[in-house]
């Protein structure tokens, strides 16, 4: 759901504009002047990691959903250390998330980022098996906003699967157990509803 009308700003300490030594235009580039990036009346604050996500994104619409980027150019574009790259790698384009990202150190980073390919079962068995053991309460909403996106799951299911994951349902259960708990419910549910 968009909101209406945001100004997205960084802190007083705003980059310079990013560079462009990509070779592809980001539509977000044309509102980012001086690390603000400007729309409508409203307001609220986005981070950098929002921006860098959304650029990735915006670069695999247009590539055919896969995008090939060098670590250090996109830091540059974003003016930030390559470890914030790191960050959004690991923290929005997960496997949990449907991604597939290969990444090669040194020369600049390269980094192939591309959705998973998928029918319904095997993204729905792809899900299951990216659980493990353990899964924290973000990550377990995380597989199943992919799951719904992609069809794999109904909004209602989902609702169910939260309710019956989140920290009020396992309030009982011991601090060092719950994410143990939440793994093999969250498993269950999947296997059931999608088997």
């Amino acid at each position: 759901m968009a909101l209406p009308g945001p100004v997205i700003s960084q802190s007083d300490t705003t980059p310079a504009a990013p560079p462009k030594s990509l070779s592809r235009q980001d539509p977000l580039e044309s509102r980012y002047v001086n690390g603000t990036v400007r729309e409508g009346n409203g307001g609220f604050s986005v981070g950098i990691s929002d921006l860098i996500a959304n650029f990735i994104l915006n670069v695999m619409r247009e590539a055919d959903g896969v995008a090939e980027l060098q670590r250090n150019e996109l830091a540059q574009r974003f003016n930030c250390v390559p470890s914030q790259i790191n960050y959004v790698i690991a923290t929005r384009f997960s496997p949990e998330h449907g991604y597939i990202v290969e990444s090669r150190r040194g020369g600049g980073g390269y980094l192939r980022i591309s959705r998973v390919p998928y029918d319904k079962n095997t993204l729905g068995m792809h899900a299951i098996n990216s659980i493990g053991d353990s899964v924290d309460a973000s990550t377990a909403r995380a597989i199943l906003n992919n799951l719904l996106e992609a069809g794999v799951l109904q909004e209602r299911d989902v609702r169910l699967i939260c309710a019956a994951t989140d920290e009020k349902a396992l309030r009982a259960a011991p601090a060092e157990r719950k994410n143990l708990l939440r793994a093999s419910i969250l498993k269950q549910l999947l296997v059931q509803i999608l088997l």
